[in-house]
C-alpha cells in the first residue's frame, strides 16, 4: 500500500478549509456583528497560512496573511466588518484557489489588483495606514503599553505532529512577537528504545519580551490550546509573588496544576483522537473500483444462485443462500458508502446567489431545505452544473428588480428555494423563484419564429413550458454574462436524461416558477423486476412498478384498439411491449401487465412472463445504441446472457401520448 502524497493531502484539506473560508464569510453577510462568524473566518485563514507555509506554498501564505491581518483588525475591534470588506476577501479566497492549484504560476498582476481591493475596503472601514494591510511577513504590532516580560511554559500532546501541528512553527510566532529566549525541557524523553520518532515529548520554556499584549501571546496557540499544557504569566506579576510567597512559585504552582491535570488532559486527547478516528478520507477513485468490484460479485453471485436452483446438492444450495444474503449486505453498504448528502450540492449556490446578486443588483434571498437527503456521490458530481444554469435562470429571468417587485405588491427581496426530497428509489430537487414566472406567449413566440414548432400547433401547457430546454431557445432580449446564448437549459436536459432522470416544470403568471428534477438515488446498482417478451428478458426498475395484474387472451383481444385497462375506477394505457420489440412471437396465454409510473402519470406495460426480482447492476449502453430511448442500460444475468433495462420515464411518455392520440380519434 502507497502512502498518500503529502501535497496532495495537504491540498485536499486546504480546498475544505477555503469551503469553510467561504460558508463563514456568506454567514458573516447576514449579520456582520456575528463574532462567532468573525472568529471562524480568522481561525480558517490563520490555519491556511500557516499550514501553506509548512508545505512549501510560499505565494499562498503570502497573500493569505494580508487577508488574516485585515481580519484580525476586525476581530479585535479595531475596524467594523463591512460588505465591502467581505466581499473583497471572497474574491481573494478565489485567488488563493488559483495559488494552491498553480502555485508556480504568474499571479502577481492579480495579487497585486486584488491587495489593493482588500486595501480600499480595509480603509473605507477606518484602517488607519496602508501598511496595515500591506504587510508581508511579521504581524504589524501595536503598542500594548509599554515592553513586558512574559514566562511561557508549554508542551503539545504527543501525538502533535501527527496530527499536524508544527511544534517550531509555535516558536517562530513567538519570535516574531519580540525578543525571546527559549530552553528545551527534555525531562520526558524516554529511552532511546521506547522513542517512537513522530511523538512529542519534549516542552519549552519561554522567556519572551515584547510590547504586544497578553491576547496575542495566547493567539498564537488558538488551534492548539485546547489539546495542550500551557502557562503564560507576566514576570511582574511572578516576582511580587516571590516576595509574599517565597516558597511557592507560580511557575512551581504551574507545574503542579498540569500535573494534577494530567489525567483530565489525557482523556480530553483520547476522546479526540477517538472523534477523529471515527471519518476516514479515501479518494473517490477507490470507491469506484470497489463499487464496479462488488457490481462483478452481485453478477457472480446470480449465476452461482442459477447453478444451485438446477442442481441437487443441497450443501450447494446452502452455500448459495448464505452468499446472496452476504453479497446483498456488502451491497448495501457499499450504496450507503456512496450516498452523500445534498448539503454540500446546496453549500456552493450561497456564493453563486451573492455574486449574481451584486452584479444583477437585485436583492435575493437563498433558502435551502432538505439537505440531509442523500443521493449518489456520482449524481451530486453530475448536477452541480445542471443546477446552476437553473438558479441563475431563475434569477436572470424569474426575479424582478426591487423597484418592479414593490409595484407589483411583492417584497423587494426575491427569494430562490432549492429542496430535496427523496421517494421510492428516486430523489426530487426543485428550485423555485417567486419572481414574475414565466411568458407563455414568449415563449410560443420564440419557438415559432425559430421553428422548434409549427405556427399555431396545438401543445399541452407542460409541452409549451419543456420548449425552454430545447438547443438554442432563449428569450432574452440581449445577450448578457448571465443569458441570451442558449445552451444552458438544453444542457440541464441532457445532463438530467443522462443520469435517467426528467423535469417537470410549473409556472403561475406574477407567482414564479417551479423546476423539479426527478432523479434516481444511485447510478450503479439497482433492484430490478425481470420480465420475459418473447424469448428476450427485460428488466423494470423495481422503484417504478405499481403493481401487476394477468391479462388473458380473451382481455388481450377485447382491449385491441383501445389499449386500455380499467385500474379501480380509472383507465391506464398500456403498451404491449411484444409489439413495440417487434418479437415476431405469439403470446402467452396469460400474459401479465406491470404498471409503471413517473410522479402521477401511469401506464401499462404487457409483458409475456414475469421472472422476479433481480440484483441488476448498470451497464451502460454502446456508443452505437446511445439514441435508442427505449432502453436506458443493460445488465449481464447469471447465466451470461444480457438483460436490457427498460427506461421508465420513455415508456410512460409513450403510453400517455398514445392515450392522447386514442381520445383525440374517439
Amino acid at each position: 500500500m502507497t502512502n498518500p502524497d503529502p501535497i496532495s493531502v495537504f491540498r485536499t484539506e486546504a480546498a475544505e478549509l477555503l469551503e469553510q473560508i467561504e460558508s463563514g464569510l456568506l454567514d458573516l453577510t447576514r449579520s456582520l456583528d456575528d463574532r462567532d462568524q468573525i472568529d471562524a473566518v480568522f481561525r480558517g485563514l490563520h490555519t491556511l497560512k500557516g499550514s501553506g507555509a509548512m508545505f512549501g506554498f510560499d505565494a499562498l501564505a503570502a497573500f493569505t496573511h494580508h487577508c488574516e491581518t485585515a481580519f484580525d483588525r476586525v476581530r479585535k475591534g479595531d475596524v467594523p466588518a463591512t460588505h465591502e470588506l467581505v466581499s473583497a476577501v471572497l474574491s481573494a479566497q478565489d485567488h488563493m484557489r488559483a495559488l494552491l492549484e498553480t502555485p508556480n504560476g504568474d499571479h502577481d498582476a492579480m495579487s497585486a489588483a486584488l491587495l489593493d481591493g482588500l486595501h480600499r475596503a480595509v480603509n473605507g472601514a477606518g484602517s488607519p495606514a496602508p501598511a496595515a494591510v500591506a504587510a508581508t511577513a511579521a504581524p504589524v504590532a501595536e503598542a500594548a503599553g509599554g515592553l513586558s516580560e512574559w514566562r511561557i511554559r508549554f508542551s503539545l500532546p504527543v501525538n502533535a505532529m501527527a496530527n499536524g501541528t508544527n511544534p517550531l512553527g509555535l516558536l517562530d510566532e513567538m519570535r516574531d512577537l519580540g525578543e525571546c529566549r527559549i530552553v528545551a525541557d527534555t525531562a520526558k524523553v524516554p529511552e532511546l528504545s521506547a522513542l517512537e520518532p513522530r511523538d512529542i515529548h519534549i516542552g519549552w520554556d519561554v522567556t519572551l519580551k515584547t510590547e504586544r499584549p497578553r491576547a496575542d501571546i495566547e493567539d498564537v496557540f488558538i488551534f492548539v490550546m485546547d489539546d495542550m499544557e500551557l502557562e503564560i504569566t507576566e514576570v511582574a506579576v511572578e516576582r511580587a509573588t516571590a516576595e509574599a510567597k517565597p516558597a511557592e512559585t507560580p511557575i512551581a504552582k504551574a507545574v503542579v496544576v498540569a500535573e494534577r491535570d494530567a489525567p483530565a488532559v489525557q482523556a480530553a486527547n483520547d476522546s479526540k483522537q477517538a472523534k477523529s478516528a471515527e471519518n476516514v478520507r479515501v479518494p473517490a477513485e477507490r470507491l469506484d473500483e470497489m463499487m464496479d468490484r462488488v457490481g462483478e460479485l452481485v453478477i457472480a453471485q446470480s449465476r452461482l444462485t442459477q447453478l444451485a436452483g438446477t442442481a441437487a446438492d443441497l450443501g450447494l444450495r446452502s452455500v448459495s443462500e448464505e452468499i446472496e444474503r452476504l453479497s446483498g449486505e456488502l451491497r448495501d453498504t457499499m450504496m450507503v458508502l456512496r450516498m452523500m448528502p445534498v448539503a454540500s450540492l446546496f453549500s456552493r449556490f450561497r456564493r453563486l446567489v451573492h455574486d449574481l446578486s451584486r452584479e444583477t443588483g437585485k436583492e435575493i434571498e437563498l433558502i435551502t431545505e432538505g439537505e440531509s437527503t442523500e443521493v449518489d456521490k456520482t449524481v451530486i458530481d453530475r448536477l452541480a452544473d445542471p443546477l446552476v444554469h437553473l438558479v441563475r435562470n431563475s434569477i436572470d429571468h424569474g426575479l424582478e428588480k426591487p423597484e418592479e417587485r414593490i409595484a407589483a405588491g411583492k417584497e423587494a427581496k426575491g427569494q430562490v428555494i432549492l429542496s430535496a426530497h427523496q421517494t421510492g428509489g428516486e430523489v426530487i430537487i426543485t428550485i423555485k423563484d417567486d419572481g414574475r414566472g414565466i411568458n407563455r406567449e414568449r415563449v410560443r413566440a420564440k419557438a415559432e419564429s425559430s421553428g422548434i414548432i409549427q405556427p399555431g400547433a396545438t401543445l399541452t401547457d407542460q409541452d409549451l413550458l419543456q420548449l425552454i430546454f430545447q438547443p438554442g431557445f432563449s428569450t432574452a432580449q440581449a445577450v448578457t454574462n448571465l443569458s441570451g446564448r442558449g445552451v444552458g437549459m438544453d444542457v440541464v436536459k441532457k445532463t438530467v436524461e443522462a443520469l435517467r432522470g426528467t423535469i417537470d416544470i410549473a409556472s403561475k403568471p406574477g407567482e414564479g416558477s417551479e423546476v423539479s428534477l426527478r432523479i434516481p438515488l444511485t447510478l450503479a446498482i439497482i433492484e430490478g423486476l425481470l420480465v420475459r417478451v418473447g424469448q428476450g428478458c427485460y428488466v423494470i426498475p423495481l422503484s417504478a412498478v405499481e403493481e401487476c395484474l394477468e391479462l388473458s387472451l380473451e382481455d388481450d383481444l377485447r382491449s385491441r384498439g383501445r389499449s386500455f385497462i380499467s385500474l379501480r375506477d380509472s383507465l391506464v394505457p398500456f403498451l404491449r411491449l411484444r409489439e413495440l420489440f417487434r418479437t415476431g412471437t405469439q403470446p402467452d396465454p396469460h400474459q401479465k401487465v406491470v404498471v409503471i409510473s413517473t410522479g402521477s402519470e401511469r401506464v401499462g406495460l404487457v409483458v409475456d412472463q414475469i421472472i422476479g426480482d433481480h440484483q441488476t447492476v448498470i451497464k451502460s449502453m454502446s456508443k452505437l445504441h446511445h439514441d435508442v430511448d427505449t432502453f436506458s442500460g443493460a445488465t449481464i444475468l447469471g447465466d451470461g446472457s444480457v438483460a436490457l433495462i427498460l427506461d421508465v420515464t420513455h415508456l410512460v411518455a409513450a403510453g400517455q401520448q398514445q392515450e392522447a392520440q386514442l381520445r383525440a380519434a374517439g
